[in-house]
């Protein structure tokens, strides 16, 4: 007899716990609404940049500490890194939010539905090649239709090192001297 007077306490049990699952899930609108600001909250968190400096030049980083870069192609509205592309260079999600010493003009436009944070006009991008921070990988790459440069805070390109035009193991040695001007003001075509 006391196994039978369980089996009805569990089913309403059941009962309660699915009434109450469908109680917030019919309020849907308010729950997004309300997960949203965390999302946001979250991306916003994730999309801070930094300055760092890699190898005796100053960087521009998001909130991990990974380089970011952009793409000579770019307009100030428009990223040209299509579908195939963007699975090595993943955009750096907007808007984007500066810490201390990051100076440049923030900004954001939609790549393929997406928001994508700007820094001084320049879209922004990380590289997958870059597996840990203080790596520049994809410095002065010839790669998916245009030249890459990782973003540094005045918009002066850093030079490739000479090492790493033929292999990626030059990633944390990559940096050389500022070519371009630093009064380039992080203009497109230095």
């Amino acid at each position: 007899m006391r196994g039978k007077w369980w089996a009805p306490a569990g089913f309403a049990a059941a009962a309660l716990v699915l009434a109450a699952c469908g109680s917030s899930s019919s309020g849907s609108t308010s729950s997004a609404s309300s997960s949203a600001p965390s999302a946001a909250a979250s991306a916003a968190s994730g999309t801070t940049l930094k300055m760092i400096t890699f190898n005796g030049k100053k960087v521009l980083t998001n909130a991990q500490g990974m380089a970011v870069y952009w793409f000579a192609p770019d307009t100030s509205t428009k990223s040209n890194c299509n579908s195939s592309c963007l699975k090595f260079w993943p955009i750096v999600p907007g808007p984007a939010t500066a810490a201390s010493g990051v100076s440049g003009t923030l900004g954001v436009i939609t790549t393929n539905g997406v928001k994508q944070a700007t820094y001084d006009g320049h879209p922004l991008y990380t590289y997958v090649a870059d597996t840990a921070p203080g790596q520049v990988k994809g410095n002065g790459l010839n790669a998916s239709g245009g030249l890459w440069w990782v973003m540094t805070p005045n918009g002066a390109k850093v030079a490739a090192a000479a090492s790493s035009a033929g292999s990626s193991s030059g990633g944390s040695s990559t940096g050389g001297s500022t070519g371009g001007s630093s009064t380039g003001g992080g203009g497109y075509g230095y």
